[in-house]
């Protein structure tokens, strides 16, 4: 294994993700039951998250991938400023609704589909 598979290889372990538990997952429909105020809480900022037109645009964009989506690639089709599409993508990956990865210089993000099915089931 020379220097860049070495490298490559700690690259990938230090980035592993561990399994975490949806907290949005255990919210019941809001027909269904009243929301106590955690709840209410969680679902507030995802949502809050979602309210944004260049917010919906970009989490469009990152989902219809069919991976995932780096940084660089998000300026053009937002019509925004670099620093204006970090500011939004934090707000995604602190929703819940995007992880992201550094590699080298560049920030790879990838939808998780797992939030977006559990805020649809809420609404259900």
């Amino acid at each position: 294994m020379d220097f860049f598979e070495e490298f490559r290889y700690s690259l990938r372990m230090a980035t592993r993700r561990t399994a975490v538990l949806d907290p949005i997952a255990c919210c019941s429909p809001v027909r269904s039951n009243s929301l106590d105020e955690d709840q209410a809480e969680t679902l507030a900022q995802s949502f809050a998250a979602l309210a944004d037109p260049i917010r919906l645009r970009l989490l469009s964009f990152v989902a219809s991938a069919n991976d995932e989506v780096c940084a660089c690639d998000l300026v053009e089709p937002s019509g925004r400023s670099q620093p204006t599409v970090s500011h939004h993508m934090k707000i995604l990956v602190d929703a819940g609704l995007v992880t992201r990865e550094k590699r080298g210089l560049w920030v790879w993000y990838r939808a998780v589909p797992s939030r977006l099915d559990a805020l649809r089931a809420v609404l259900g």
